[in-house]
């Protein structure tokens, strides 16, 4: 790869032409940033496992090196990488692939307050895991080969002591092999797929909706039958875009609040 030097840090652009019989000048078939080449191929070596979660990266300087473009179009592959959380970047200590901590979890991936605008992670109190055949729309949605299976993983969340959520998790059995050996599941899920199967969750799309509890809910949530629950469908997809999880929660909202800041 070479790199272009436009002025503004190396941000030159790789671009494809073709000419003409006509001898007229190139046409221009696309326009593909190099420092967006660049990001590619570092987040590349997150997917393959290369780079694991916590791993402190090579220098810019080193980058640039490795890669044969400017340091400045390395700097500006690490800050797209760092705007969408992948990896972390520390003043003085260099650049960290981003890890699935309690904070990061709480504030990227769960959106409860209290009616103080308190986030609090949630305690699990109850969890259940099993394996089962999954519906043709799990099934096509996460992918699965013919006959794959799931596991089903059921939990309760208890926040300020009291059960408010109750969680329906599906993942795929072939994504994650020997997820029972883990058993207890710890309350910190995503820290687990990271750890153990090599899946790291960045980010995720979720659809809000108020519906009636359930006897099930009611029973679990302690409400009574019908009173209104939000429900939270969830989708989670990891670095190289594949759809790995799915998540229906539904929670009380006495007390406490869907928070989402728009910028």
């Amino acid at each position: 790869m070479t790199d272009s030097n436009d002025g503004n840090g190396g941000t030159g652009a790789a671009t494809a032409s073709v000419s003409s019989s006509s001898g007229r000048a190139g046409m221009q078939l696309g326009y593909t940033p190099l420092y967006m080449q660049v990001r590619q191929q570092l987040l590349d070596k997150l997917i393959s496992g290369e780079w694991q979660p916590g791993t402190l990266l090579p220098s810019e300087q080193q980058l640039s090196v490795q890669m044969g473009v400017s340091q400045g179009t390395v700097r500006k592959a690490l800050d797209a990488l760092s705007a969408d959380r992948i990896v972390v970047r520390h003043q003085g200590r260099g650049t960290f692939v981003a890890e699935h901590d309690q904070r990061r979890t709480l504030f990227q991936f769960f959106k409860i307050a209290d009616d103080k605008g308190d986030r609090v992670l949630p305690e699990t109190v109850y969890s259940q895991l099993k394996r089962a055949e999954p519906s043709a729309s799990e099934s096509r949605l996460l992918g699965l080969r013919p006959k794959g299976d799931v596991w089903r993983i059921v939990r309760h969340r208890a926040l300020k002591g009291r059960v408010m959520l109750s969680e329906q998790i599906v993942l795929s059995a072939d994504r994650f092999p020997g997820l029972d050996v883990h058993v207890p599941l710890p309350n910190n899920i995503y820290e687990l797929y990271e750890r153990h199967f090599v899946t790291t969750v960045t980010r995720a799309a979720e659809q809000l909706r108020a519906v009636a509890a359930s006897a099930e809910d009611a029973d679990v949530l302690g409400c009574s039958e019908h009173m209104p629950v939000l429900q939270i469908d969830r989708q989670a997809f990891a670095l190289n875009g594949a759809l790995v999880e799915l998540r229906r929660s539904r929670c009380l909202t006495e007390q406490f609040h869907y928070a989402s800041d728009l910028r």
